[in-house]
């Protein structure tokens, strides 16, 4: 199976490893504000916090840098560190809620995300099935277009009522029902995908 790379993004993580200064100035310039518009509607809009959180991802990202590989867009995957951080906030702050429920319609998700408050077992295979879906779950979230993704997050992990994700999102109570099955969708589309391919990895 072919593996598109973004080429782009690896020239300038290549030249962020050489030390070229216009590629970190290059590197905060293109991406402080997509991220910082990422988070702040996840934190309540807190924009002392959504500050912390973009710049402690961006931190970590330049550490880690050397571990991006291409296969998804460098946007995509300082998302991801940015989610992490932005859960990790949460769950600190007693403010992330675990329990994530999914429609019936859906058994393919809802078994996915079950895995988020599965508990540790003592069968070192299991949690690694589980550590594993978790970051497949993340993955496909940053996959999906913005909208979609938020719709999700605020549904079936912050717990929102879809007339609260009506009203974030400035649209009607129908076409949210009507942006939440969509986006449904969509997500195991990608999740599915995602699956597939880590089993043709790993076997």
């Amino acid at each position: 199976m072919t593996q598109f790379i973004h080429l782009e993004d690896k020239r300038q993580v290549k030249a962020l490893l050489s030390g070229d200064q216009s590629a970190f100035r290059q590197f905060f310039d293109e991406n402080y504000g997509r991220l910082y518009r990422f988070a702040l509607p996840r934190l309540s809009n807190d924009a002392n916090i959504a500050e912390e959180l973009v710049l402690q991802s961006l931190s970590k990202a330049l550490i880690g840098v050397e571990s991006y590989r291409g296969e998804a867009q460098l946007f995509t995957w300082l998302c991801t560190i940015l989610r992490n951080e932005i859960t990790d906030w949460k769950r600190k702050q007693g403010r992330f809620n675990e329990r994530i429920v999914l429609t019936e319609d859906f058994p393919a998700i809802k078994a996915a995300v079950e895995s988020f408050h599965a508990p540790a077992t003592d069968d070192p295979v299991h949690d690694l099935e589980r550590t594993e879906t978790v970051r497949l779950i993340k993955v496909a979230l940053d996959r999906l277009p913005v909208k979609y993704g938020n719709a999700l997050e605020w549904k079936y992990i912050e717990g929102h009522s879809a007339q609260e994700i009506a009203t974030r999102l400035n649209i009607g109570l129908e076409a949210t029902h009507s942006l939440l099955a969509r986006a449904r969708r969509a997500f195991t589309d990608v999740f599915g995908t995602l699956a597939d391919h880590t089993a043709e990895t790993v076997y």
